[in-house]
């Protein structure tokens, strides 16, 4: 059977029977990078390293199918800056994960291929599972959260996310996302909300739960209620979802963007401090390099000018180019939770800010299942909404990566890819006029 009518069958609603019956075709589409281009950037500056010419759409085997694992067919995914990472090998090449992996165990070596399928998000239905899994059978509409584990080591029991063989799916494993069937671990799946399209619920999934855990999450700040939450990107996929948090948590955001266009849909959702870092100028290095807290200080008093006080949190994941703003402007006691740093993973601060008024550092990465399992029910619940800026079909999925490394989006960029068309997989329609509303404005931000 083609991928084709597989994909036919799922959006003609075949019950769980008919698709457990399924033949499964030998070959499937797939976005992936080839061992053999690790060096074809080589002499690049990063910025002229181009995902469109290393992320191709190759046929390839269907993935191997063992114990406690499940076999989806993806019909949509979303892009994350992690597939940048890989597509320009940098910073360095994630096949040196999937040899390591390989290295592990016999179920390890599956995934050192020397092509690398890629994507850490998913919206998809079980085709089949292996042996051990209970809680899932062909048919289950779900969405997928990107902690790979297998919990055998004790570090883990109270925190997956501290487990030594914790791995994030479709970067430092193979058999993501992008691709017509996909293999992740049965503790990977969590219900797809009924009243999102594919696309939407594909969206929800990374971001949203590094968020989640960053700011709510007892393994994050966590925040409280009347907290003000400094957001960099508050139109991003981290900072749109991570600003629909402390709205809804009873904080106060202080939102930064790059134009007015996107202060103006930030308005448009109920917040009311904004800062639009390119009109207003700042820039926290001089022309020759340098910190320059003579800038970092008049953000600093740009923020008490709206809300009275230095943030209690900053929500931190630009990096390179913030970092030290964060630090400094952060109150003394309070906290920075910081993660991805896109624009550069190698922070300068002056640590007297830090140890002299108290501050804290937390590092934090992606989620635990419990966390991701309850950021989405806040999506199926219709408190947070997707916020997505393009859909490309699987094809065009090199353009997404180039336009996320060059940040020209907001928001998500969906991936269809069993998916034929936007806008499909909707289940209830009573549910997503309701929060109607709220969905379009957040795609608005997109």
């Amino acid at each position: 059977m083609t991928m084709e009518a597989i994909h036919q069958a799922i959006i003609d609603g075949a019950d769980a029977d008919a698709l457990a019956a399924l033949p499964l075709p030998d070959t499937m589409r797939a976005a992936v990078v080839r061992k053999d281009d690790i060096d074809m950037f080589a002499d690049r500056p990063t910025e002229d390293k181009d995902p469109r010419e290393s992320l191709r759409i190759d046929e390839v085997p269907i993935p191997p199918l063992g114990p406690n694992e499940v076999l989806i067919a993806p019909m949509a995914s979303a892009l994350n800056y992690n597939t940048v990472w890989t597509s320009i090998f940098e910073p360095l090449s994630t096949f040196g994960f999937l040899e390591r992996f390989g290295r592990e165990s016999e179920l390890g070596a599956r995934h050192d291929l020397p092509y690398h399928i890629v994507g850490s998000d998913a919206a998809a239905v079980v085709l089949q599972v292996g042996p051990g899994v209970t809680q899932w059978r062909p048919g289950d509409r779900v969405t997928v959260h990107c902690n790979y584990v297998d919990l055998e080591s004790p570090e883990g029991h109270m925190d997956s996310m501290l487990d030594p063989s914790q791995r994030i799916w479709g970067f430092e494993t193979n058999f993501g996302g992008l691709a017509d069937i996909a293999m992740v671990k049965a503790n990977q799946l969590m219900p797809m909300p009924d009243h999102l399209t594919w696309e939407e619920a594909a969206s929800l999934g990374l971001v949203l739960a590094t968020s989640y855990r960053m700011l709510v999450s007892r393994n994050g700040a966590p925040m409280k209620q009347g907290d003000i939450v400094l957001i960099w990107g508050a139109t991003g996929g981290l900072g749109g979802f991570a600003t629909q948090l402390v709205l809804n948590g009873g904080g106060i955001p202080v939102c930064v963007v790059s134009s007015e266009e996107k202060a103006q849909l930030l308005r448009d959702v109920g917040v009311e401090h904004i800062i639009d870092r390119k009109a207003e100028g700042y820039r926290f290095e001089t022309a020759d390099g340098e910190p320059d807290y003579d800038e970092m200080r008049r953000f600093g008093k740009r923020i008490r000018q709206m809300v009275g006080q230095d943030p209690d949190i900053v929500f931190e994941h630009p990096g390179r180019t913030t970092f030290g703003a964060s630090v400094l402007v952060c109150k003394r006691g309070g906290t920075i939770v910081t993660c991805a740093s896109t624009s550069g993973y190698l922070h300068e601060y002056d640590n007297r800010h830090l140890w002299m008024r108290l501050k804290r550092i937390i590092g934090s990465h992606f989620a635990n299942y419990d966390e991701a399992w309850q950021a989405n029910r806040l999506g199926d619940l219709g408190m947070i909404h997707p916020i997505l800026s393009k859909v490309y079909p699987l094809e065009q999925a090199a353009q997404g990566a180039y336009e996320m490394h060059h940040n020209l989006h907001a928001g998500k960029i969906g991936i269809l890819v069993g998916a034929p068309e936007e806008g499909l997989g909707v289940q209830n329609q009573e549910a997503r006029e309701q929060h109607l509303a709220g969905i379009t404005a957040y795609r608005d931000l997109g």
